[in-house]
């Protein structure tokens, strides 16, 4: 099914075709017409699927028609990450280049007022982060009473990351009379009762099964000492198969440390992680996307913020300790179609977060063993007579052992006080019953 079949302008048809995509993904087809109807819907897809496509593509064609009014958006979206905002608002840029719509980006970490400026003058579409929408709405420089279409994305991680109540309050504000758009990876009871609550009737859209893995990644798990597990990282590194790779690690002390030591061990490498400045994350993202550096280190910070395009590789230096953030971050790889490996590795330490993670996703990951394992797993298969068995050591020395006790003297053995009393007084031979040597 071609873009032009679901009801899109021929705009917006023309510039996702020189994007370079020649047909919609699965939640595409399922969530556009619905969206374009004027529907509240419910978008159940894991990242990777091209979900951001499937609100900002008909929310371009229902906008094109109308006009902005002075810190009064027409349309909001909600992301709980600046990466995902920005993300977010690269797509308005890409699709959007034959509609004149204007937009806004609300995000933290950077100067409000260049944010203010572009509230001012009026804007089509609003993407924000839930804390600094906020804070501009208490300084009174911006006004909800003209949205006409809320999207909250990643609504999943909005709950993890305790934003529900701030989502609550901006619903709250928002007029009644609206289009809701909810996208999630999972539908945790929390998400579900925030549907029922700020939604209207909405269309259940599902193009696979909570918490489930894109199935164009190949999953791996490696078995490895807490004390090895930067060489094995490395070694794997060293692969042929690795094109670039986005590593991810549960601290940001770990993704520095790393990070050096990759630097160290000839490696192009990059870090993102909570402690930098957004100017310096987003030099380290351009560097990563145009190949000047073909590894990045992340910490969770980054999981569900970034879109690269032919990732071939994610490694997870450290089992996440959240089991929906294992599918996140592997889902930096095998987007768009194409397929991609995600590796993980785990010391024994990280059984119990192996078992949680392959609970929520239905499956064991395959394990795949370093050089080491490999070659063990050879000497197991072996053939039978390959392995004939070595006499334990007991058995080898068992004739030696004979044949020294044989050439010593026998000493006199001490007999039972019973029989010695016995043997006293009995002038014949002893019965046979008492005729037993004590050992």
């Amino acid at each position: 099914m071609p873009f032009a079949a679901l009801g899109l302008s021929e705009e917006l048809v023309r510039a996702v075709a020189d994007s370079g995509y020649p047909e919609p993904t699965p939640i595409q087809r399922a969530a556009i017409p619905s969206v374009l109807m004027g529907k509240d819907l419910i978008g159940i897809a894991q990242t990777g699927t091209g979900k951001t496509a499937s609100f900002v593509l008909p929310m371009l064609d229902i906008l094109h028609h109308g006009r902005s009014r002075a810190r009064m958006p027409r349309s909001l979206i909600l992301e709980p990450t600046r990466e995902l905002a920005m993300q977010v608002a690269e797509n308005f840029e890409k699709y959007g280049k034959y509609h004149p719509l204007s937009m806004a980006l609300l995000i933290g970490g950077v100067q409000m007022g260049d944010q203010i400026a572009a509230l001012e003058k009026g804007v089509d579409v609003l993407i924000a982060t839930p804390g600094r929408l906020l804070d501009l709405f208490q300084r009174g420089k911006i006004l909800l009473t003209g949205c006409e279409l809320l999207v909250i994305d990643e609504a999943d991680r909005m709950l993890d990351m305790g934003f529900i109540p701030d989502i609550e309050e901006i619903c709250s504000k928002l007029p009644k009379s609206r289009q809701t758009l909810l996208f999630s990876a999972t539908m945790p009871p929390p998400i579900q009762k925030l549907a029922a609550k700020f939604l209207n009737d909405p269309k259940r859209v599902e193009v696979a099964r909570p918490a489930t893995a894109n199935v164009n990644i190949e999953q791996r798990l490696v078995q490895v000492r807490a004390d090895k597990k930067k060489d094995t990282l490395k070694d794997l590194l060293r692969a042929d198969e690795v094109r670039n790779a986005i590593i991810f690690a549960n601290r940001k002390t770990t993704v520095r440390e790393l990070t050096t030591s990759l630097k160290r061990s000839g490696f192009a490498a990059g870090q993102i992680q909570g402690d930098m400045d957004q100017t310096d994350r987003i030099a380290e993202f351009d560097r990563f996307k145009s190949d000047e550096i073909n590894i990045l280190v992340a910490s969770d910070v980054a999981a569900r913020g970034l879109d690269v395009k032919g990732v071939s590789h994610v490694f997870n230096f450290d089992v996440p300790w959240q089991p929906d953030d294992y599918i996140h971050r592997i889902g930096r790889t095998g987007r768009a179609g194409m397929t991609g490996i995600a590796i993980t590795l785990a010391t024994r330490e990280d059984g119990e977060a192996v078992d949680r993670i392959e609970k929520l996703i239905g499956h064991k990951i395959p394990r795949a063993g370093g050089p080491q394992k490999e070659e063990k797993a050879e000497k197991a298969e072996r053939p039978a007579e390959a392995k004939a068995p070595r006499p334990s050591r007991k058995r080898r020395d068992e004739p030696r052992q004979q044949q020294k006790r044989a050439e010593q003297p026998r000493p006199e053995r001490e007999r039972s006080p019973v029989v010695e009393d016995i043997s006293n007084d009995w002038n014949g031979p002893l019965p046979a019953f008492l005729s037993i040597k004590a050992d």
